[in-house]
């Protein structure tokens, strides 16, 4: 895993704007409507190529493939699994059932959006789950190692992602398994393939891990902090697990709170789930210090924290509001995490979350997208220049 030896690397947190046309592809699929499977796959093709080109323009350099060939960065399982079936509707946040105009809102709007919901005609797992065929995972690789060929030196270094077992679990209703500690376990399994199959691709593996902060506001709302613990740390002990084979400095943790715009009061402070994120064996973690709500817990890493072999990325951009930032605030924020760490060389400069996580559930316009990640880039520069001193 790079570091940034004489400057702030830039990277992101993983999906990015999909072409309108794709984005309702994806939408009617997911309505049941029938659709061409070879133009998706024609279209999701074409949209990696010009994902990696895209990146390369505004000077990312840890990149992927923008997670165009997905329709979410977890229901695109629904076709690699087996056992899965009927379907329900996830509850809404604790902080959603306190502000019920907020909620009236927030869902009258969604209800006018062409997407891929997050919470709607969710499959259940109804049966053994095993993973298929690796088919579909090695050719997103292949299309990847492609587009990145005929843009060579677009990246210093390429990454892809994948879902954690635990928020595959949180999401896929378990209907089958006799206990949760069973049904994470087939699903660590599961996804122990997709994370081998990117890792011998060379690429970086990033495990999308939303349930380690997430589930303490959906699933365990009502339920003492001690039992959500309890459930991160099976979490993560599953994760080991799937991981074990691949050298930790290939893999790097995303965990956040949900990539909505809701109030996020109910939301578990990083320092009560820290000591279990810190338990991964992964050679980095992707955390949000951007949003509002977030922005101060980067003080949560002191020196001393992180293992000496492992970096920070550090959500310096906010990917829920269409505000750009200003690149001194992006270099001031990155400048402060780097005096937290005590080593700006193990600081990367990252956004909260990815801007379409669900096709079509980006709040963030497309061309804004790509002004706040050439934002990001400048004050990346901006922070390198007062950090690393020649």
């Amino acid at each position: 895993m790079q570091r940034s030896i004489d400057r702030i690397l830039v990277t992101h947190t993983g999906s990015l704007p999909r072409p309108g046309h794709l984005t309702e592809l994806y939408a009617r699929r997911a309505r049941g409507e029938p659709v061409d499977a070879a133009e998706i796959e024609r279209a999701g093709r074409a949209a990696v190529g010009r994902a990696v080109a895209q990146q390369a323009a505004v000077g990312i350099d840890v990149g992927n493939n923008g997670e165009q060939q997905r329709d979410s960065f977890f229901l695109y399982l629904k076709d690699r699994l087996s056992g899965l079936g009927g379907s329900w509707e996830r509850p809404t946040r604790a902080d959603m059932e306190r502000y019920p105009l907020f909620k009236q809102r927030f869902d009258a709007e969604q209800g006018m959006r062409v997407q891929v919901s997050l919470r709607g005609q969710l499959p259940k797992a109804i049966g053994e789950v095993r993973y298929l065929s690796d088919r579909a995972m090695r050719g997103e690789c292949e299309d990847f190692a492609l587009a990145l060929r005929d843009n060579p030196q677009a990246f210093a270094e390429a990454f892809m992602c994948a879902p954690s077992p635990g928020i595959v679990a949180a999401a896929i209703r378990n209907e089958h398994y006799d206990s949760l500690e069973n049904y994470l376990r087939a699903l660590g399994a599961a996804l122990r393939s997709e994370y081998e199959t990117i890792a011998d691709f060379g690429f970086l593996l990033q495990i999308d891990a939303p349930d380690l902060a997430l589930e303490r506001a959906m699933t365990y709302k009502d339920a003492p902090l001690g039992d959500f613990l309890a459930f991160a740390e099976t979490v993560v002990d599953t994760i080991n697990a799937a991981i074990e084979s691949i050298p930790r400095e290939k893999v790097r943790l995303h965990v956040c709170w949900g990539n909505t715009e809701t109030p996020h009061d109910c939301d578990v402070p990083l320092e009560d789930i820290l000591p279990v994120i810190l338990r991964a064996r992964v050679g980095g973690f992707v955390l949000p210090f951007a949003n509002p709500r977030h922005a101060h817990e980067f003080r949560c890493f002191a020196p001393g924290r992180l293992a000496d072999d492992q970096i920070l990325v550090a959500g310096v951009i906010d990917s829920l509001t269409n505000f750009i930032e200003h690149p001194e605030v992006v270099a001031d924020r990155l400048e402060r995490v780097a005096g937290a760490v005590g080593d700006p060389t193990r600081v990367l400069a990252g956004t909260d979350c990815g801007f379409d996580t669900s096709a079509g559930l980006g709040r963030v316009a497309e061309d804004v997208v790509w002004a706040k990640l050439a934002s990001l880039s400048e004050g990346a520069r901006r922070a390198s220049q007062r950090l690393f001193k020649h």
